[in-house]
C-alpha cells in the first residue's frame, strides 16, 4: 500500500485525464504501431548504458508490465536511483519518481542493495531550488520543461508545495506562452490540471482556468494549421497528453485527436526516446495517469508474438550505395573570437548526421580546429534523445551561460538530432553558438 498520498493520487489522475477506455478508439493508435514502438521501447529497455525512466514510464502506462525487459529496466531504475537520485537534476528526479510510481512502487521508499532513498523528499527540496532561483533570475536551475516534470510528479503524489509552482509556472505560460515550445507549454500546463482538480482557491483556480483554456485552445489552432501535427511530431504527442487532460478547458469546441494521432503515426518514430514520448498518447493516457495503473501480470496489451513478428526498420542497402554532398557551416559571433568556417563534404545516402561531423573534421581539421589543436574538432555527450553536441572547434556549450550548439537545415532550427537527422542531397548544415 502506497498511503493515503497516493490514494488521493490514483483519484486525481482519474479525474485529471483521458485513461484508456474513456478514449474514442480512433484516438488510439492501431495495434500494430503499438506493438512495433513497444518493440523498440524493450530493446532499449535492454541496452547498457544508464536506464532511462521515459522508457519505463511510457512502457506502464502502454500496459506493458510484464515483460523481462520491463523488469529488467525496472530494477536498473531502483538501483540507479538509490545510487545517483541526489545528483540528478529535478526533472530526472521526477522523472524516476513517475516510472516508479507507474510501476507500483512507493518513491518514498525505493529500495535496491540493500539501501533505500527518498525520491519524494529529494524532488521536492530541488523543486526548491529551481523555484527560488526562478523568482530571483527569472529563470530555473535547469529548464521549465524539467519543472513542470517536478509539480506533474508532486501534485500526482500528493505532495505538499506544488501548488505555490504551479502558480508560477501558470504566470509563466501567461507572459511567455508565444516564446516557449510547444514541448515546454504542454509539460508545464499538464500539472496545472491536476493542481486545477485539487485546489478549492477561487481565484487559483480562475488563473488555472485562464491559461488552461488559452494553451489548450493555441494547440487545438495549431493542429488545424499544420495537418495535425502541434509543433512537430516530437512534440506532438506531448501536446496530445495536455489535450486529454484538459478537455473540459477547451470545450464546447470540438477536437478531432485522430489527426494528431495519424501525424504521429505515419512518421514511424523509432528513436526510443521520442517513442517513449508519443506512445503514451497513442494510447489515451497521460503522465497524470501514473498512480491509476494496475500492475498486475493481465495488464499486459500486447504480447511477444505480437512484437517479434514486428520488424524495426533499418537502413536499405539502397540508400547507402550513392553518396550526397552537403554544405556545413560552424558559427559563432556570440563568445570569444568569432568565426564562421563552411565546407563541402560527402557522405553516403541515408547517414546520419552526425556523420557529416566526422566528414567534415577528417576532410580539414585544421580549418575546424586552427588554434584548439584539439583531438577532435567536436564533442559529444551521450544522452537518452542519442549523441548530443557540446563543443564545436573548442567552444563548449555551458550551463552556467545558457548556452549551446543549435542545428539548421538553411534558415530552419532541426528537430532531430546528429545521431537521427538525416540530411538530403545538396542540403546546408549550420551549427550555430546559440543561448537558451
Amino acid at each position: 500500500m502506497l498511503g493515503a498520498a497516493l490514494s488521493i493520487g490514483v483519484l486525481l489522475a482519474l479525474a485529471g485525464s483521458g485513461v484508456a477506455g474513456t478514449v474514442p478508439p480512433d484516438c488510439i493508435a492501431n495495434s500494430e504501431e503499438r506493438a512495433r514502438m513497444l518493440q523498440i521501447l524493450r530493446h532499449s529497455a535492454m541496452d547498457s548504458g544508464p536506464p532511462n525512466p521515459s522508457v519505463l514510464l511510457a512502457l506502464n502506462l502502454a500496459g506493458d508490465s510484464s515483460s523481462d525487459a520491463r523488469q529488467s529496466l525496472l530494477k536498473r531504475i531502483k538501483e540507479t536511483a538509490v545510487e545517483q537520485a541526489k545528483g540528478m537534476s529535478s526533472g530526472m528526479v521526477a522523472l524516476y519518481t513517475l516510472a516508479l510510481l507507474s510501476s507500483c512502487c512507493d518513491p518514498r521508499h525505493v529500495e535496491a542493495d540493500g539501501q533505500s532513498v527518498d525520491l519524494l523528499s529529494i524532488l521536492q527540496e530541488k523543486t526548491d531550488e529551481e523555484v527560488a532561483r526562478l523568482e530571483v533570475d527569472g529563470v530555473p536551475v535547469s529548464t521549465l520543461f524539467s519543472v513542470g516534470l517536478d509539480v506533474q510528479a508532486l501534485c500526482v503524489m500528493g505532495a505538499g508545495g506544488y501548488q505555490s509552482t504551479a502558480i508560477i509556472l501558470a504566470k509563466q505560460l501567461l507572459s511567455s506562452q508565444g516564446q516557449l515550445s510547444v514541448d515546454n507549454q504542454a509539460m508545464m500546463a499538464l500539472p496545472l490540471v491536476c493542481a486545477y482538480n485539487r485546489t478549492e482557491l477561487q481565484d487559483v483556480r480562475d488563473l488555472l482556468n485562464t491559461v488552461l483554456t488559452e494553451v489548450s485552445n493555441g494547440f487545438l489552432n495549431k493542429q488545424a494549421e499544420e495537418n495535425g501535427l502541434i509543433g512537430n511530431v516530437y512534440s506532438t504527442g506531448l501536446a496530445v497528453q495536455l489535450l486529454l487532460a484538459a478537455g473540459k478547458f477547451y470545450a464546447p469546441r470540438q477536437w478531432d485527436c485522430t489527426q494528431p494521432v495519424a501525424a504521429i503515426t505515419r512518421h514511424h518514430l523509432k528513436q526510443p526516446m521520442a517513442v517513449a514520448q508519443a506512445l503514451p498518447a497513442l494510447v489515451g493516457r497521460t503522465y497524470l495517469d501514473s498512480a491509476s495503473l494496475s500492475c498486475s501480470p493481465e495488464a499486459s496489451t500486447t504480447t511477444s508474438s505480437q512484437l517479434d513478428s514486428t520488424p524495426i526498420q533499418s537502413t536499405t542497402a539502397q540508400e547507402v550505395r550513392s553518396n550526397i554532398t552537403v554544405h556545413y557551416t560552424i558559427k559563432n559571433d556570440l563568445r570569444g573570437d568569432y568565426f564562421n568556417c563552411p565546407i563541402t563534404v560527402q557522405v553516403p545516402a541515408g547517414s546520419v548526421l552526425l556523420a557529416v561531423l566526422e566528414a567534415a573534421e577528417k576532410a580539414d581539421p585544421d580549418k575546424f580546429s586552427p588554434t584548439t589543436h584539439l583531438a577532435h574538432s567536436f564533442k559529444t555527450e551521450q544522452t537518452f534523445w542519442g549523441p548530443m553536441v557540446v563543443s564545436i572547434h573548442g567552444l563548449a556549450a555551458s550551463e552556467a551561460d545558457r548556452t549551446y550548439w543549435q542545428f539548421f537545415s538553411g534558415e530552419d532550427a532541426l528537430d532531430e538530432g546528429v545521431g537521427t537527422y538525416k540530411p538530403h542531397n545538396g542540403e546546408h548544415i549550420k551549427a550555430v553558438f546559440s543561448t537558451y
